[in-house]
């Protein structure tokens, strides 16, 4: 017996394969959020240099009628800090120092002497102002903070 072979209907091209759209997607989503954060990081980075450029003026002020008062003052900036004081001093009494670096400030602490009396302190740096006041003997005004 012979067998014949049968026709059959023609095989239909095979279909298209769904390319999935989500890896795309994440894959820009990871772009974009690395790219904000790089454009973060330089924004930051830039405003630092200019900020540790830039140069301000710290006043130091003592007045009052207390006799012989000692005055310590501190200022860092720069990178560094650096300390100073001045005895039996009279009021009034003023400084100006200029400072620059990503860090400034410093304080200002004045003291009176056996005598007594009484004492003001006041420091401005970059548009801010503290004051103190101390009465009596031995008495201390600290201004810092700035």
């Amino acid at each position: 017996m012979t067998r014949q072979q049968g026709w059959s209907a023609p095989v239909p091209p095979p279909r298209p394969r769904k390319r999935r759209k989500w890896p795309w997607v994440l894959l820009v989503l990871v772009l974009l959020l690395a790219g904000g954060c790089v454009a973060l990081v330089v924004g930051i980075g830039k405003e630092i240099g200019e900020e540790s450029g830039r140069e301000i003026t710290v006043t130091y002020e003592v007045t009052g009628d207390a006799k012989d008062v000692t005055i310590t003052y501190s200022t860092y900036g720069d990178g560094h800090a650096s300390q100073n004081q001045v005895t039996d001093v009279d009021p009034p009494w003023r400084k100006e120092l200029k400072t620059k670096g990503f860090v400034k400030g410093g304080t200002l602490v004045v003291t009176t002497g056996a005598s007594g009396g009484t004492v003001r302190c006041e420091v401005t740096a970059d548009g801010t102002t503290r004051t103190a006041t101390a009465s009596g003997v031995v008495a201390t005004a600290v201004c810092d903070g700035f």
